[in-house]
């Protein structure tokens, strides 16, 4: 009896030991992502575990700089990074938290609308301007938070190049200097760049602007007719079903014909460390993802990328109008791991 007794002890001894070690346990991979890639990674993820049953995925979504910095100041665990703008993951997590990205994806800037929008039909007949129609008294429209997430600076870079390329620089692009597109950035941006996150939050002002951490946030004050207008991506625009204006491509930022255009803007936002500021320089908006040094799940993660990067995974970018880029581009393909390199190539 003895003898039994120590082999049940003995036995409920191993089975703690295995259950606090997570031996036993389902694989789990933790994504953290920009808002506008939830839909495209719900997708991606459920295809994933089909093809690796009993593997579990958690996904959490914010701006991307705000993503980011969960891993680098705060300290959460994390497998996959995923970011609407590759440029923050050099800038936030190099050389200590990731030292390679991989660029998978693109998008563009449209205008999005709710149903029954003032003058969006105006707009969409060429009749009025959308930048005249949002410097009108009663109509809202929205961007994100420039410090916590690329739409947000995106905006305030298309703004700037709307101010150029409609009035300031109009005749270079063969079209007559409008009037209503002087001091454009000044009549409708209101946010303070580089300030607190106190300054960034408030609701409505003078130009009906209003400002939420993420631009996604933004979509619900759509869907209840809180706001007329909000500033997206246009993947997030079709997923969810708004109708959208588009922009001109000279300011969309969506090619690299206009790269150099874009580059004569900036925007100032908090830096890597807590008090400072940087300055981004306007560019085509590009997805960029990296595996962390510490993930936990590493060999995971690799098996979750390749499967981004694959034929099976660009579809479903694509499916959810985000256009993959074939093939991807690596900042040093010489860092990416082995096996993501068939996939890459150099910028």
């Amino acid at each position: 009896m003895k003898r039994i007794v120590v082999a049940v002890v003995s036995l409920a001894m191993l089975l703690a030991v295995l259950v606090g070690s997570g031996c036993g346990s389902a694989p789990n991979l933790i994504i953290l992502h920009a808002g506008s890639l939830s839909v495209p990674l719900d997708k991606i993820s459920e295809a994933f575990k089909e093809q690796n049953p009993g593997v579990t995925v958690s996904t959490e979504s914010a701006g991307s700089r705000t993503t980011i910095r969960k891993v680098t100041e705060l300290g959460k665990p994390c497998d996959i990074i995923g970011s609407a703008d590759y440029h923050a993951i050099e800038e936030l997590m190099f050389p200590d938290w990731a030292d390679w990205y991989i660029c998978f994806a693109q998008n563009k800037l449209v205008l999005t609308h709710r149903d029954g929008a003032p003058f969006a039909a105006e707009i969409a007949s060429g009749e009025r301007t959308w930048y005249d129609v949002l410097r009108n008294e009663g109509v809202t429209f929205g961007h994100s938070d420039p410090d916590a997430d690329p739409c947000g600076y995106y905006t305030l870079m298309m703004v700037q190049l709307a101010e150029k390329y409609y009035y300031d620089e109009a005749e270079d692009f063969g079209l007559t200097p409008d009037d209503d597109a002087a001091d454009l950035y000044d009549a409708l941006i209101s946010v303070p760049q580089g300030g607190t996150e106190m300054d960034r939050g408030r609701v409505g002002g003078e130009w009906g602007e209003v400002v939420k951490p993420k631009s996604v946030e933004l979509l619900y004050l759509l869907e209840s007719g809180d706001l007329d207008y909000a500033f997206e991506y246009l993947s997030v625009a079709e997923q969810h079903g708004f109708g959208y204006i588009e922009l001109p491509t000279e300011i969309d930022l969506s090619s690299l014909d206009f790269e150099d255009f874009y580059a004569t803007v900036e925007v100032e936002v908090t830096g890597s460390e807590p008090g400072t500021t940087t300055v981004l320089t306007g560019a085509p908006i590009v997805y960029g993802l990296t595996i962390p040094t510490n993930a936990p799940s590493r060999e995971l993660a690799l098996d979750y990328v390749e499967f981004i990067l694959s034929s099976d995974g660009q579809a479903i970018l694509q499916e959810c109008g985000q256009p993959a880029i074939v093939p991807a581009v690596a900042s040093d393909p010489a860092k990416v791991p082995q096996e993501l390199q068939p996939y890459v190539r150099s910028k």
